[in-house]
């Protein structure tokens, strides 16, 4: 009596079988479900193939073949699906190998590039054509296989010139060979390729090139290995990348880590994915149960919606069941309301609250301290650092706030804002700022007192936390996510990407009891938008330094795309009137597409109504963008910089990039008085406008009217006129 198989399923098996009708699809995913059950069945005429030992053969249905390599006793990979008439004439084509970098199993297409460049013939009376330099002929062989290149492709490499041989090679070479290849060809340094490419995915131990069965084994080798996940394939709103991660992103979620871990990249580099797949991995070690004690917070309320929706496409309703899945606001206010501790008081949105502070000092004949100081000093230091008493902000640091205060201004300071508090109060109103600080004292005094208490055992509300966007979270917000898991392995996971900051919250981790130090990995290959797109959006960033969350720096070195289209589209006019004939003839070049596609993007909400109203005028459907997300799905979407976080388009126009508005005119009063909040604010700014222009996936223009952004270099003005 037979018993079942392990059957496996490569990564570009996938790619084989989404290409295939719907019917073949299932086809597949019952010949898998058959074969795991009993690879002896009949029906399935399960046989080796001459050319490997390894190499077999079994059938999916009349028309389709599987490919699967042997790994070990009952143990198998599908490699790849064959139509039944090609699976003879292919044999020789592919080579199936061990990488000796990663140590994954690799399908090395071996078919020559266009008219075949190796042994090429030019015809006798052709014009004699100046001879072309190779791309890659300043690297030695054994440098290219220290990267990783696959070695059978060595002698491709060798003969490529030019752009379109090398796109072709890459589009069917193996993951690691592209992505070296390309690092190089775009002007990467060997060694920085080395670092950035290389050794985030290299095997952490000596790599047996015949070990297959342990080759499979390895982050490397991309497989799927249920009938769940491969089921989830013929869904058709299931992505590709909520099966498949990059084995670069796969070596991150499955990492074992001591404490506190961060993953950096910038946008489109997968940072979310990141998230959602170490959630799930976090969930597939946890003992049965009906608790939740993972979370899974975010700062924006819409994109913390958006986690929900996507982590239970990856795993369904039982993984979703052991998630706390919340923005980190709310979190806060179910603290605060467990505890009673916030009274019957209304929340009013932090942006408010300079306004509010102005009102009380109009009403008190307050005039020595300036309104958005008082703000900033508040909501950054005092509420920030959850500082409980004048003595506690006597002895903080006051990191990136510019001015420094003898203990006189303080003490006066400290006065105000607890009068100011109580003013609040009296109106029955609190800001979210003061949610999380009341939330992070009433975590860090739970934990403290459990702690202390004789025989007492503190339980923490979470085993693991996961946080995305962590650039976007208060030092209030880290020190309540810190009370809320024991320190240990595995206890808390971040990715962000301070390039992408868009709310004033600078902090240390280290100094909040969050130590990431040795565990911080950055990924550099965007999934979303093109090369020309990206380089232009370098280009916007050009001069500015950023933090690493944790006292250090972070620069895009290394940032790319393998994905390829047109140059963006960068035009000026003399007036926003004229500016906005700009943006109706540019949506008319793409079809003025109202499926919601295509969006166009401003600095304030002024400037998005007077662009609904003209698309109203021209007999465009126009759908606002709120603060929970596009109010329907159809339509172009219009909205500010800040609306835009976690969205993706087609295509978009980014307008109004002008000066006075990109940045705005009112932070040049800080220039002198406040240089140091000038360039935080500066930098704010900028980051929205990055953010903007790595929101599309295809095409990108950018609009602006009088004088463009400073932040638009030479280079970028100057194409419109090319």
């Amino acid at each position: 009596m037979s018993t079942g198989a392990i059957l496996r399923m490569l990564d570009r098996a996938d790619k084989e079988v989404m290409k295939l009708t719907r019917a073949d699809i299932g086809a597949v995913y019952e010949f898998m479900h058959k074969f795991r059950h009993n690879p002896e069945n009949p029906g399935l005429n399960l046989k080796a193939l001459n050319s490997d030992s390894r190499l077999m053969s079994a059938r999916v249905n009349k028309d389709y073949r599987a490919l699967l390599l042997h790994i070990a006793d009952r143990d198998y990979l599908l490699v790849a699906v064959k139509h039944r008439g090609e699976v003879y004439d292919d044999l020789s084509r592919y080579a199936y190998r061990i990488n000796r970098v990663t140590g994954g199993i690799e399908v090395v297409d071996l078919a020559p590039v266009g008219d075949s460049i190796i042994g090429r013939v030019v015809p006798p009376d052709a014009d004699p054509q100046p001879a072309q330099k190779p791309l890659f002929d300043t690297y030695t062989d054994a440098q290219l296989l220290e990267l990783g290149v696959s070695e059978p492709l060595l002698p491709q490499i060798r003969e490529l010139t030019t752009e379109a041989e090398l796109l072709e090679l890459l589009d069917r070479a193996p993951q690691l060979t592209t992505d070296v290849l390309f690092a190089l060809f775009d002007g990467t340094r060997y060694d920085e390729v080395l670092q950035q490419v290389t050794d985030p995915v290299r095997a952490d131990e000596p790599v047996d090139p015949e070990d297959f069965e342990a080759a499979v084994q390895r982050p490397a080798t991309q497989v799927t290995s249920d009938d769940e996940a491969l089921q989830a394939i013929i869904g058709e709103a299931f992505e590709r990348w909520q099966i498949f991660l990059h084995p670069t992103q796969r070596k991150l979620v499955e990492k074992k880590y001591n404490g506190p871990a961060r993953v950096g990249g910038g946008p489109g580099t997968g940072k979310t994915i990141v998230a959602l797949h170490r959630v799930a991995h976090l969930a597939r070690q946890l003992p049965p149960g009906t608790d939740k004690p993972i979370l899974l917070t975010t700062f924006n309320r819409n994109l913390a919606a958006d986690l929900r929706t996507r982590l239970l496409a990856l795993g369904g309703q039982e993984l979703v069941a052991r998630v706390d899945i919340v923005n980190i606001d709310r979190l806060a206010s179910r603290v605060v309301t467990e505890a009673k501790a916030g009274g019957s008081r209304r929340v009013v949105d932090d942006n408010r609250v300079s306004e509010l502070w102005s009102e009380f000092l109009l009403e008190t004949g307050e005039s020595r301290w300036d309104a958005e100081f008082l703000t900033a000093e508040w909501t950054q230091v005092i509420l920030g650092q959850v500082l409980n008493s004048r003595t506690e902000y006597f002895k903080a640091r006051r990191p990136n706030r510019g001015r420094s205060l003898t203990r006189v201004e303080r003490d006066q300071i400290w006065q105000l804002t607890e009068r100011f508090t109580t003013w609040l109060e009296s109106r029955g109103v609190w800001t979210w700022r003061q949610v999380a600080q009341r939330a992070a004292r009433l975590e860090m005094d739970r934990a403290a007192a459990s702690t202390e208490s004789s025989g007492g055992f503190h339980r923490p509300r979470y085993r693991h936390i996961v946080v995305d966007e962590a650039q976007d979270l208060s030092a209030a917000h880290w020190k309540m996510l810190r009370a809320m898991v024991i320190p240990g392995p595995d206890d808390m996971f971040l990715t962000g990407d301070t390039h992408q900051r868009i709310y004033d919250n600078h902090v240390t981790l280290s100094s909040l009891g969050i130590n990431i130090r040795g565990r911080s990995s950055r990924l550099t290959l965007s999934y979303r938008t093109t090369r020309q797109i990206l380089a232009d959006a370098l280009q916007i960033m050009t001069g500015e330094v950023y933090d690493d969350l944790d006292g250090g720096e972070e620069d895009l070195a290394g940032y790319r795309s393998l994905l390829r289209g047109g140059r963006p589209v960068f035009r000026g006019a003399a007036t926003w009137a004229q500016e906005r004939d700009l943006i109706a003839e540019q949506l008319h070049t793409w079809g003025n597409p109202t499926d919601g596609s295509v969006a166009i993007c401003v600095p304030t909400r002024e400037l998005a109504a007077d662009v609904i109203s003209r698309l109203d005028a021209d007999g465009l459907s126009a759908v606002e963008i709120g603060p929970d997300g596009p109010k329907q799905p159809d339509g172009i979407h219009v909205g500010t910089m800040h609306r835009f976080k976690g969205l993706e388009y087609q295509r978009m126009i980014i307008a109004a990039v002008s000066d006075g508005l990109v940045p705005r005119q009112m932070i040049s009063r800080y220039r002198d008085t406040d240089p140091k909040r000038y360039q935080r604010e500066r930098q704010r700014d900028r980051s929205l406008l990055f953010v903007a222009a790595t929101r599309p996936r295809d095409e990108l223009a950018v609009f602006w009217h009088g004088t463009p952004s400073p932040f638009l270099t030479a280079r970028l003005v100057q194409r419109q006129l090319t």
